[in-house]
């Protein structure tokens, strides 16, 4: 996955966190006693009594960050139906993001599940297990309006300028189809570098997209023309061999997906839901 807003394939620009445990409202509280402690709930083992703890590593809007003092976002919207399913509160750990390389974290039993906008990778499969897919991690292809151009092939067609973010899948998709974009440090200034005229199209992750052009100044000079997939997918992580708890996950992805909850945080957290690019199915 690049980086912010992209798949975590990419360099993190922010630099490491210190793991600092931030409380997020979710369900309902597990009658179990002191908030410490192992239990199991539902057949599915918890690390902390009454609680879901979730490691991910911030911020990563719209997926996670803090805002007025909360962590949330996509992803933690989704993991506190989980833990509402379950009758227990998410609590959220931020962690190094190598962490989810490893799995460290959730074999050390200090969270139980990761989520942190993370794209299932054969690699990462023989570390940790990954739940259905949750999203599907698309790059858009976005323009000045008044650049004429119309798709990605149009921008070598056009002889424009194409900009990019330094070390991400968006980079690598068009380098390997070809071309050879101007790259930027991190996806505020790809799409600065696209509002001052450095470049007349850039290719970025579709949730920043969708983000920025929330901004109506942004949404009456640019338009996205290409919706890219590039196969990327973003799943939740649990212990290997936590049956439990992967196939609560799912259960409750499934379920969002079906009655509508799905598509409504997508539309508050990402913007207009497109199923064909929003919501994969399962593996």
């Amino acid at each position: 996955m690049t980086t912010l807003l992209g798949r975590r394939t990419r360099l993190l620009a922010a630099t490491t966190a210190t793991a600092g445990l931030v409380l997020v409202a979710a369900g309902c509280s597990s009658d179990d006693s002191g908030g410490s402690g192992k239990t199991t709930v539902k057949g599915v083992h918890l690390a902390k009594a009454g609680r879901l703890t979730t490691c991910t590593h911030l911020p990563y809007p719209p997926f996670q960050s803090e805002i007025d003092g909360k962590v949330q976002g996509f992803d933690v919207s989704l993991i506190d139906l989980v833990a509402k399913d379950l009758g227990v509160e998410q609590h959220i750990l931020d962690t190094p993001f190598e962490n989810f390389k490893t799995g460290a974290f959730l074999n050390s039993g200090e969270c139980d599940l990761a989520a942190a906008g993370m794209t299932i990778t054969d690699e990462r499969k023989k570390n940790v297990d990954f739940s259905d897919p949750y999203f599907e991690a698309t790059q858009a292809v976005l323009v000045d309006k008044a650049s004429g151009v119309g798709s990605l092939a149009d921008v070598k067609a056009k002889g424009k300028k194409l900009g990019a973010q330094a070390q991400t899948t968006g980079e690598d998709y068009v380098k390997g189809k070809g071309y050879d974009p101007i790259s930027f440090e991190s996806s505020d200034a790809v799409l600065n570098g696209l509002r001052t005229g450095q470049v007349q199209a850039v290719v970025i992750d579709y949730p920043v997209v969708q983000g920025w052009l929330k901004d109506k100044a942004n949404a009456d000079r640019f338009k996205v023309v290409d919706n890219l997939k590039t196969g990327e997918q973003y799943g939740f992580t649990v212990k290997k061999g936590n049956t439990a708890l992967r196939e609560a996950i799912n259960e409750a992805l499934k379920d969002a997906k079906a009655d509508g909850t799905y598509q409504k945080i997508y539309e508050k957290w990402i913007g207009p839901y497109n199923a064909s690019v929003a919501s994969p199915a399962a593996s």
